[in-house]
């Protein structure tokens, strides 16, 4: 397989006696040979909506308070892949609306279509689970494309096979507000379906019939036990981590991840800081970022683009305060764990969320993945428990999704 040699980060700061470091080194050592073997796929960023920018290009190397995923930074951190996520954000159900997010969905699937045109050097389309080898074969960055809320489906079922055509190979049902497919877990206003709703549970047998996973970040408790029960394949969960460490309504409950491994999906666990570590609710931080949140639900719709803008830069400030009080990778690595003693290692892996809030102290982007390795190897996980986490477990999954598919279409 073709990798780069990697770089690891030792910790700042700590002054280690000479047995000391050549242990550590030889731990790194381990756990760069571990991390070049591994297929390593991240199963969410929100980078398209940067794409869709004038000027912003994935072949250049930005830094990472511009953004945190581009095609030099994946080759550094030993990213093989990246599902590139198609987000839209809720707005109220009128006509317009969904003619204008429709178009909005299509005009980044038309950006990564031609980027990876454009930079077809450096980065191949995936479509199916065994594309992913053969690219990283090449030496070139596989990027598999998902959708973040159904809302662009628009209420016409055959968009979902559209969608598929392009590309999209999981749709997030929901995102932070009920839609037409069911509801969400950070919606303040009752249950709209209380669960899946009728035109959701269509869209989930199209998704299985075609060969889309299906992803339940996002959807409510009850949402979410409807999408198990409705899926004929297993289900991700692309961006969620675990609610019995961090108490967020976007995280999942045990009984949730019992039910989710029980069907042979995942949960990949996501690098958002709250969704990580409960945060210091005190903290200055803190209640401007809830400030922040009030003021993008209640008065979005309303923004031009040059007031959304604004307070995109004034969120990025915000949240780049006080870096050194962040959640780190030991801290990520602890819901690994939870997953691993609560129903094993074949349902977890990893979705950053980059470009759309994840980060850690030390794991700003994708360069930064090395730093995952290293600690699960110091916390003793073998080899064929990392390549699992990295890549496996999804790819599985995607298979099952693949395999359920052909024979669905056989019925027809």
């Amino acid at each position: 397989m073709i990798k780069i040699v990697l770089t690891f980060c030792l910790f700042s700061g700590i002054f280690m006696s000479t047995s000391y470091a050549t242990s550590l080194s030889k731990i790194e050592k381990k756990a760069q040979r571990i991390h070049e073997k591994c297929l390593t796929v991240d199963t969410h960023c929100d980078t398209p909506m940067l794409m869709i920018k004038p000027g912003f290009s994935v072949r250049d190397e930005h830094q990472a308070s511009k953004s945190r995923v581009d095609l030099p930074r994946m080759k550094t951190g030993g990213l093989d892949a990246m599902f590139f996520a198609v987000f839209t954000s809720q707005k109220p159900r009128t006509e317009e609306n969904y003619r204008k997010t429709y178009a909005l969905a299509h005009q980044m699937l038309d950006s990564i279509h031609s980027m990876l045109n454009k930079d077809g050097d450096l980065a191949t389309l995936a479509l199916k689970a065994d594309d992913l080898a053969r690219i990283e074969k090449t030496g070139k960055r596989a990027i598999y494309m998902g959708m973040e809320n159904g809302f662009p489906l628009a209420k016409d079922l055959s968009h979902v096979e559209e969608f598929y055509k392009l590309g999209v190979r999981y749709i997030t049902l929901c995102h932070s507000y009920h839609n037409d497919i069911c509801d969400s877990s950070s919606d303040a206003k009752p249950a709209e379906h209380k669960g899946v709703s009728e035109f959701g549970k269509q869209v989930i047998t199209e998704m299985n019939r075609l060969g889309m996973m299906v992803d339940v970040s996002h959807a409510s408790d009850k949402s979410f036990f409807d999408a198990i029960e409705l899926s004929k394949a297993p289900v991700i969960a692309s961006h969620s981590s675990v609610r019995a460490i961090a108490h967020h309504n976007r995280n999942m409950t045990d009984e949730m991840i019992q039910k989710l491994a029980a069907k042979g999906g995942v949960i990949q666990i996501c690098l958002l800081d709250e969704y990580i570590k409960n945060p210091d609710t005190t903290s200055v931080k803190y209640v401007r970022m809830k400030e922040l949140h009030r003021r993008y639900r209640e008065e979005s719709n309303k923004m031009t683009d040059v007031e959304k803008e604004a307070l995109h830069k004034e969120w990025d400030d915000v949240q780049a305060m006080n870096p050194e009080n962040m959640p780190a990778v030991k801290d990520l690595v602890d819901h690994i764990d939870h997953v691993k003693n609560l129903v094993g290692v074949d349902y977890v892996g990893i979705g950053s969320d980059f470009d759309g809030g994840g980060g850690l102290r030390d794991c700003a982007d994708v360069s930064q993945f090395p730093n995952i390795t290293l600690e699960l190897v110091r916390r003793g996980y073998t080899e064929k428990e990392i390549r699992k986490i990295w890549g496996g477990n999804l790819l599985r999954v995607l298979r099952e999704v693949e395999r359920v598919a052909e024979k669905e279409q056989k019925k027809s």
